[in-house]
């Protein structure tokens, strides 16, 4: 495992941000659900493509907080543009868990 420091660690910009809007996305090459996330004022609505397909449907995740990193480049999945990146384990059959606060907290809110 590769060591960083925490300055390194305090590079990694991750935010909660709220499920506003959830899509299917089948035309991505692995199965995996558009999203369209809000952090709040500061940073605004942002989108990424997930694939979270094994735990999660898309009408079921509008309202929940997860975290995301949102200072990565946007990244072309097909022709949808993913903004940030939301963060996620996988169980013990590679299904994505997301990762989120068991309260809820303010919007934007930067993980410490």
């Amino acid at each position: 495992m590769a060591e960083i420091t925490f300055d390194d660690f305090q590079k990694v910009d991750i935010r909660v941000g709220r499920v506003v809007r959830a899509e299917p996305y089948p035309e991505a090459r692995k199965p995996a659900i558009k999203l369209w996330l809000d952090f709040g004022p500061e940073i605004g609505e942002k989108k990424s493509s997930a694939q979270i397909t094994a735990h999660y449907d898309p009408e079921a995740l509008i309202g929940r907080q997860v975290l995301a990193v949102v200072n990565f480049p946007p990244r072309q999945i097909g022709k949808f543009i993913s903004e940030v990146l939301v963060l996620g384990v996988s169980d013990a059959d590679g299904g994505i868990v997301l990762i989120g606060p068991d309260l809820d907290v303010p919007l934007g809110g930067r993980l410490h």
